[in-house]
């Protein structure tokens, strides 16, 4: 049987050592030897290979801007806004469409292929940007799956057209319905709000992805609503509260009864911890909070959660790369979570856990799954994450779309080896989960 590309002697994310056949765009076979013709036969013996990395979190109609209009002088949340809305006045369809697609480049140089992204629907300029991601979606369609919320940045009810756009998005095609209920102008009309954006994903069969208690105040509790309206409705599993910083600062006896609601309503949890642990505690001296959701309380409930990348070169944030593994590893710091167990849990937070929660069930390492996948210069999550390896082959749909040459450091050292590198093997550490 000839396939159209066999991989040999990969690692998989287990510590299973396999042959995987790709044909047709799928996974053919996965399995310790295969001996078949193919199109192309690549040896990666010893690399690792994973599911796609995948961004449940992100805004795409602002990435690639920083420094227009200005720069965020106070790194906050709410000059960031504030400068947003004045990039929206003067930016382009075209540009924020060659801008997201350049993105998507990157994106899939990196082995990201797919991406949750936030449109703003607030203003009379919001159209621009939906029809932009729109057109990028298709575009982008064969190698990347970008997926789209209608998001009212400037708040559902506060900004005078975020609702009739908002539905307009949706109407046009937009795949989610989004919001930001800690932005309204009282807590009783962010309660409102939640209320009525997940009756509206009721009603037309969508999935909901909140912005949600984006701050230090600890009474901001919407997602408490998110859960009850979650329940209410029936939308368990299609329901997300993104950010949820305002967790970090609420009372501990609080925490053990929200908890449990977000589990019970299956409700999943995207934190951002580049961009959390930067906007967030800026009003503080020290003690300084840095914002992020309670990771590792939360997952012991078995709440489902995966990090997000959320912003790249944008009003937010001044830095990133389109490295979900940046992204795993800066999460991975700030919750503490470096147990092995941990760790690996991590390296699924930027793969299987997020295909999870953008309902992307034909995405993983399995016979008959879509053959999207990549393989890394490493030898196990644990490394990936520790390394941020070079990605040495990228497939997104049964084809290769990127790749790269083992890179290495040429040394000149008296009684030193020619060469270095930075993989390493730890005594004592299974590579099995």
């Amino acid at each position: 049987m000839g396939f159209d590309i066999l991989l040999k002697g990969g690692v998989l994310p287990d510590g299973r050592t396999a042959d995987i056949a790709i044909a047709n765009g799928r996974i053919a076979a996965i399995e310790p030897s295969i001996d078949a013709e193919a199109g192309e036969v690549v040896d990666i013996s010893g690399d690792l290979v994973s599911p796609p990395f995948i961004d449940p979190h992100f805004h795409m109609d602002a990435t690639l801007s920083y420094g227009r209009p200005r720069i965020n002088t106070s790194g906050t949340l709410l000059e960031g806004i504030a400068l947003w809305g004045e990039l929206k006045a003067e930016q382009t369809e075209e540009e924020i469409a060659g801008r997201a697609l350049r993105y998507c480049d990157w994106a899939v140089s990196m082995g990201l292929l797919a991406i949750r992204s936030h449109v703003d629907t607030s203003d009379d300029d919001a159209m621009k940007g939906v029809r932009a991601l729109l057109s990028v979606r298709e575009t982008v369609r064969p190698w990347l799956d970008l997926q789209l919320v209608a998001f009212p940045q400037d708040g559902f009810y506060r900004a005078p057209k975020a609702k009739e756009n908002t539905l307009a998005a949706l109407d046009m095609g937009v795949d989610v319905v989004g919001g930001i209920p800690h932005f309204e102008r009282t807590m009783a009309d962010g309660q409102a709000s939640v209320t009525e954006l997940c009756e509206i994903a009721a009603e037309r069969g969508l999935m909901v992805d909140l912005h949600c208690d984006e701050t230090d105040d600890p009474m901001s509790r919407h997602i408490e609503q998110l859960a009850y309206e979650t329940q209410r409705l029936g939308l368990q599993g299609r329901v997300a509260g993104s950010h949820l910083t305002s967790m970090h600062s609420m009372d501990n006896y609080y925490v053990s009864k929200l908890l449990p609601l977000i589990a019970e309503a299956e409700v999943a949890a995207i934190p951002n911890p580049l961009i959390n642990i930067t906007l967030q505690g800026r009003h503080d001296t020290y003690p300084k909070r840095r914002g992020l959701m309670r990771v590792p309380e939360m997952l012991d409930h078995g709440i489902r959660v995966a990090w997000g990348q959320d912003c790249v070169l944008d009003p937010w944030y001044s830095l990133g790369t389109a490295d979900m593994l940046d992204v795993a590893i800066m999460g991975l710091h700030v919750a503490q979570m470096t147990s092995p167990d941990a760790m690996r849990r991590c390296f699924d937070m930027v793969t299987g856990e997020s295909a999870a929660i953008m309902g992307l069930d034909d995405l993983g390492l399995e016979k008959g799954k879509r053959a999207s996948l990549v393989v890394l210069d490493a030898g196990d999550p644990i490394e990936a994450i520790r390394l941020r390896p070079d990605r040495l082959l990228v497939i997104s749909n049964g084809r290769i779309v990127a790749r790269r040459k083992r890179g290495g450091t040429t040394l000149a050292l008296p009684g030193r080896p020619a060469s270095v590198s930075r993989r390493h093997t730890v005594v004592g550490r299974s590579n099995v989960a």
